[in-house]
């Protein structure tokens, strides 16, 4: 009997400091910054450089397992560890980038429901305005502003406003300036 009470009373103490340390961890966590930057994850950033490394973790001992070939290509940071960042692209795949390769310069890609379709790019934030352009879904665009469900864009032969939903690269309601 008294090996059962001294067992239930072990049980007990452990559920208590468990309790304890989960709710002092939260604790902590509310006051505490929540990523290495002190900025928001997840967030959009772009690629700083025309090459590079994605690798399998956040230090340069991990595997390179591919590299980015194009500046200014829009990517999600979906969590920090020191100077590293992972990045999600438009296409899902995920990998670390040292931090310094990656730009706050905001940029999107153009998305459609088929590939072969044109998104119109107006002359102004209304679908009833004159279309200044079509592009294609994969063009890289620089984000200039967004509001109320439209973005202006510029990029190479053109310049105009699409609707955010079209965009890779800006999130839903966001607005930027």
């Amino acid at each position: 009997m008294g090996f059962v009470r001294i067992f239930a009373s072990l049980a007990v103490g452990l559920a208590i400091w468990v309790v304890s340390c989960a709710t002092g961890l939260a604790a902590k966590d509310k006051d505490a910054v929540a990523t290495a930057s002190g900025l928001p994850v997840p967030r959009y950033v772009s690629l700083k450089s025309d090459h590079v490394n994605v690798r399998a973790g956040p230090t340069k001992d991990q595997d390179v397992t591919w590299i980015y070939t194009r500046s200014g290509l829009p990517v999600e940071i979906t969590a920090e560890f020191e100077n590293w960042r992972r990045v999600r692209d438009s296409e899902g795949a995920e990998g670390w980038v040292y931090h310094s390769l990656l730009s706050g310069r905001r940029t999107a890609v153009i998305t459609m429901k088929k590939k072969d379709d044109l998104a119109p790019i107006y002359d102004r934030a209304d679908a009833t305005s004159a279309v200044a352009a079509k592009l294609q879904a994969g063009v890289v665009a620089t984000v200039r502003r967004c509001n109320d469900g439209w973005c202006r864009i510029t990029g190479n032969g053109f310049d105009g406003w699409i609707e955010q939903q079209r965009l890779w690269g800006v999130y839903a309601d966001e607005k930027v300036n």
